[in-house]
């Protein structure tokens, strides 16, 4: 036996499912695409050109171009100062371990290997479906439907576990809604994967400097939209579609580039923590949009961030509406400030800070103590003062049901923080929040493909997590989030299987 190409299957993680009474379902696993096949699927949908535009997306992924076309990489380091030019990604992928870079590649060779890693079914997120969002507005959407395509086709054979997303492009309701469709009833897939956002340009700045004219200033001066909120267009009938359909919706979304977020010369720097950050601002435009009061049978994965930061949005949701509520808030309104009394009080005891001074002038007090800061003209309205109101937040159990209900947060196989996730002491509610087990690997943080499940047992041997936690995290949690979605989620799948067998 060659053991370079069959190497021994024993593993940790093979060693702690065998102890365990229940199936593992990987949420995060990425894999990679053989480039000549996925391009004949891009060559059918568009020719040439549509290949072309693909490898251009690729190409310019992690790659910071400015200052003369240069990319980071050619530039000096007064270059990269000169124009601010972003260190991107760099060596993100396995390669040394050569064995698991042809698994993360090779369809049947990664569901071979699904017993090694002590996984029954993973959620795969081919790196390619990220790329199309990159394209030409004349490009994306037949880019999403090629590359769906081909990975619809690629990982039929092995639907018993595994499941590739589908990339759906977001800028605009229809769009997003003809290829949800194709991805669903065409292909027949059943997880989708969107960006958490989708930047445009500032109208006011454009309508000025027109990006045709002045590309420089249309890189820079833009905004996101995350759809939930403040958005130009009403995405309501994309979620009610999504719903209608029963697919649970998942996010990979960053904040490499944004303000705190912008190093010249250091990626690890641009990286800790932007995938909680870039989920976090998706999750509370969709919370304070009201899309989640609207949508309850919403679900939606928010990988690769951890859980910590759904805990602690949660908790300072709770504390913020209970001080800023609609009625808690007039706490704070100035024509609520006493001017009489405040005059007196001045009169009595601020003799030496008012330096002869008159105080009798209601607009001298409510302008030197910044009560001031809403126009006095009218009394303003209840949507103006309530920022829960689209959320329809009336008691913290609204909260609960509203975040805790809809989301639920990737996080990796080491990640100690998860913990706070379990921590009913700590979350309003004695409340768990909903921590899905993601691998991620495929990725440069995980050197060995076998190893997640037994890290993640190793942090409840350390007691950072119960066995209680560990179970749901790494089955209860995921396999509600897909089910609850869609009740028929696993069907015909081994997780299926195997509930079926242990009736659980």
């Amino acid at each position: 036996m060659n053991t370079r190409l069959n190497p021994a299957k024993a593993s940790r993680s093979a060693a702690v499912k065998a102890r365990l009474d229940h199936p593992v379902i990987d949420t995060d696993v990425h894999v990679n695409d053989f480039a000549p096949v996925l391009e004949d699927y891009i060559a059918n949908y568009g020719g040439p050109k549509l290949v072309d535009a693909l490898r251009k997306a690729l190409g310019g992924r992690f790659v910071t171009r400015d200052g003369g076309g240069k990319d980071w990489y050619q530039q000096t380091p007064a270059e990269r100062q000169h124009h601010r030019t972003l260190r991107a990604p760099w060596w993100a992928r396995v390669t040394r371990n050569t064995y698991d870079l042809a698994t993360y590649t090779i369809p049947a060779l990664l569901h071979e290997r699904l017993a090694e890693q002590g996984s029954d079914y993973s959620i795969l997120f081919p790196n390619d479906v990220l790329s199309p969002a990159a394209a030409g507005s004349e490009y994306r959407q037949p880019l999403h439907r090629a590359i769906n395509h081909f990975h619809a086709d690629q990982y039929r054979t092995y639907a018993d576990r595994l499941t590739p997303v589908a990339g759906i492009p977001m800028h605009t309701p229809q769009e997003a809604i003809e290829e949800l469709d194709f991805a669903v009833n065409t292909l027949g897939l059943k997880v989708i994967n969107i960006p958490g956002g989708v930047r445009r340009p500032i109208p006011a700045i454009a309508e000025k400097y027109p990006a045709k004219d002045h590309p420089e200033i249309a890189r820079h001066a833009g905004y996101i939209d995350f759809y939930g909120i403040d958005s130009p267009h009403d995405y309501d009938p994309f979620w009610a579609r999504v719903v209608q359909l029963g697919v649970p919706v998942t996010t990979h979304y960053g904040s490499q580039g944004w303000t705190g977020r912008q190093s010249i010369s250091n990626y690890m720097f641009n990286h800790i923590g932007h995938f909680a950050d870039g989920s976090q601002a998706f999750a509370k435009a969709l919370f304070f949009g009201g899309v989640t009061r609207r949508f309850p049978g919403l679900r939606v994965g928010l990988l690769e961030g951890g859980a910590d930061w759904g805990a602690h949005v949660y908790t300072h949701l709770v504390d913020r509406w209970e001080k800023r509520n609609r009625t808690a808030v007039r706490n704070y309104d100035p024509a609520e400030a006493d001017i009489d009394l405040l005059a007196a009080l001045f009169d009595t005891h601020g003799g030496d800070l008012l330096q002869g001074r008159a105080i009798h002038k209601p607009t001298l007090l409510r302008d030197s103590l910044g009560l001031s800061a809403l126009p006095h003209s009218r009394e303003p309205h209840d949507d103006e003062i309530d920022d829960f109101a689209l959320a329809g937040i009336e008691r913290v159990e609204d909260i609960r049901a509203r975040w805790v209900d809809n989301f639920y947060f990737g996080s990796e196989a080491d990640d100690r923080t998860v913990a706070a996730a379990f921590n009913t002491r700590v979350n309003p509610l004695g409340t768990k929040i909903n921590a899905i087990w993601s691998s991620d690997v495929g990725h440069w943080d995980v050197p060995e493909f076998t190893e997640p499940l037994a890290e993640t047992w190793d942090l409840v041997e350390q007691g950072v997590l119960s066995a209680a936690d560990f179970k749901a995290f790494t089955f209860g949690n995921p396999h509600r989030f897909y089910t609850e979605a869609n009740p028929a989620f696993f069907n015909g799948t081994e997780v299926g299987r195997k509930l079926d067998l242990a009736q659980i």
